[in-house]
């Protein structure tokens, strides 16, 4: 009989193991010697503890999922129970053991995480619902409202599955947000077109009337109509692009027509008042001559006369219209101070006026005078400084009365 510390072949040729629970049969062997035996079932256990090294390094260097990192060790549990080989079996189931705690706690990481991966899901699928919602409820910029919907789709889908029930119910909240904002999109929209189509008959009416001004001679009138229709045109709104483009289109037509006639008019006639503007231009030489007023009865009767040839002279060039009326304007209002200077000089109630003041304030100087000379005199200070300064503003309004007076002179 060959023997070995976990084995032995009998005389008979049959091989046993030893284990704790005593020897077990594993095999028969008539083709050789009883060392090979040995060593054919020793290769046996090599390759059995070959399995469970890979399985280990597996469990612990891989992400193994747990079930099947538990069904492979169940099947080496089996196969190590049966094993025809020779060797420290329990060596083996040991290791098997110590494999099946790592992969239970790492079933309950998994489970751990595959709940906090839930809950996080949850939360994140609730968040999505409620954006949705308030989409559906406040939006107004619909395209950008859209886009957002379609990016909580795809939020959703790459998130966690959670229970059933409450994905079922949160799927259902967010299919329910997506129809309410596509209906009130839609309803805005029918709004809006709606308002469009108002828009749009409403300048077409303002183009009918434009069209039917272009042809007019009224130039001030129809001027007038055509920055009142511009008017409407601005406060009524925009159409849609199309409509909008046609119609300014049609309006610009009309209202171009009219003022280019009413500029070539204007152009014709502009040419006929050259020689007018060339006599306004001489006049007003004369008027600034005036200039400065001396004799304001003389000046008022030669602008007048200047005045009577300035209407008859008729119009001129609206380009140079503004630069002599306004030179014109000028030499008048002058005339005219001067006038009004002159009457307030010669206006007698105004220079008694003048003269009762003069009198009045030269009357307060004597009293405050004749106080301050008897406060100095009984060493009253007080009253001393109180006089000098009400002589002091007496006599500075004394100095602009007489100043006022000699106007009068």
């Amino acid at each position: 009989m060959t023997t070995d510390p976990w084995g032995r072949v009998d005389a008979d040729g049959t091989v046993y193991v030893r284990t704790a629970e005593g020897e077990r049969a594993v095999g028969s062997w008539q083709a050789g010697e009883p060392e090979e035996a040995l060593a054919y079932y020793r290769r046996k256990f090599d390759e059995l503890a070959g399995q469970v090294q890979l399985l280990e390094q597996r469990v612990k260097g891989t992400d193994l999922a747990p079930a099947q990192a538990e069904s492979n060790i169940a099947k080496l549990r089996e196969a190590v129970a049966e094993a025809h080989a020779i060797g420290d079996l329990a060596s083996l189931q040991d290791r098997l053991s110590a494999l099946t705690d790592i992969v239970g706690k790492r079933r309950e990481e998994v489970k751990a995480a595959r709940d906090q991966a839930r809950v996080q899901a949850r939360e994140t699928k609730e968040r999505i619902v409620a954006e949705a919602e308030r989409i559906a409820e406040d939006a107004t910029h619909w395209k950008s409202g859209g886009e957002r919907l379609r990016q909580l789709i795809d939020e959703w889908k790459a998130a966690e599955r959670i229970d059933r029930a409450t994905e079922a119910t949160l799927w259902k909240r967010l299919s329910t947000a997506r129809t309410a904002f596509a209906k009130r999109r839609k309803a805005y929209f029918s709004s809006l077109d709606e308002q469009r189509d108002a828009i749009r008959s409403s300048k077409e009416r303002i183009v009918t009337e434009a069209e039917a001004l272009a042809s007019s001679t009224d130039w001030n009138a129809t001027a007038a109509a055509y920055r009142e229709l511009m008017r409407q045109w601005k406060s009524a709104g925009r159409a849609s692009r199309e409509a909008e483009d046609e119609l300014w289109g049609r309006f610009k037509g009309a209202q171009d027509q009219f003022f280019q006639a009413r500029s070539a008019v204007f152009a014709e006639r502009d040419a006929s008042f050259a020689a007018n503007a060339e006599i306004k231009e001489t006049l007003l030489v004369e008027a600034e001559r005036l200039l400065p007023v001396t004799d304001s009865r003389a000046a008022r009767s030669a602008f007048r006369s200047l005045l009577e040839r300035w209407e008859a002279a008729g119009p001129v060039p609206r380009e140079m219209r503004d630069k002599l009326e306004g030179g014109l304007r000028r030499v008048e209002d002058a005339v005219r101070k001067a006038e009004e200077n002159e009457w307030k000089r010669s206006n007698p109630e105004a220079r008694a006026r003048a003269q009762d003041t003069v009198n009045q304030l030269r009357r307060s100087i004597e009293q405050l005078e004749a106080r301050l000379s008897k406060a100095r005199a009984g060493g009253r200070d007080k009253d001393v400084k109180e006089a000098e300064e009400a002589l002091a503003a007496r006599r500075s309004w004394l100095e602009e009365a007489e100043r006022t007076l000699a106007e009068f002179s």
